[in-house]
């Protein structure tokens, strides 16, 4: 149902949000309602006030090193909550043994480097989305 799902990005860097943002608006055109957050304490947050709306979340793409909440911290409580919620994490400064540890303890479905390629991360959202 066209506009009653979300997807969520959380990243402390304002410009990788608004690039974020544009490009997964432009390829759902709508089909996603696209919510961003600068932290993860402001990212679960929002994902309460969706869930309150009725707004399924199929996904969230979050930032691995934040201030505060880091992004696994960030991602176990969004399983948590939120367990039908899958997880990629498009981060500059992945620390893999920590992703590849964490991984089985939340919904993670992909690893994006920053700079992204605009199709690996299209291609890895429109994946977790059909799944």
């Amino acid at each position: 149902m066209p506009g009653r799902s979300a997807i969520v990005c959380v990243d402390d860097d304002d410009m990788i949000l608004v690039a974020l943002k544009q490009e997964l608006v432009e390829h759902f055109k709508g089909s996603y309602r696209i919510e961003t957050a600068i932290s993860a304490e402001e990212a679960l947050s929002i994902m309460g006030e969706l869930s309150e709306e009725g707004l399924r979340i199929p996904l969230v793409i979050s930032d691995w090193l934040m201030p505060g909440m880091n992004g696994d911290e960030f991602l176990i409580a969004v399983k948590d909550k939120y367990p039908n919620t899958k997880a990629i994490v498009v981060t500059g400064y992945a620390d893999m043994i920590t992703v590849s540890k964490t991984r089985n303890k939340i919904n993670l479905r992909g690893v994006i480097t920053k700079p992204w390629d605009k199709n690996e991360l299209i291609k890895k959202v429109e994946t977790c989305l059909k799944f």
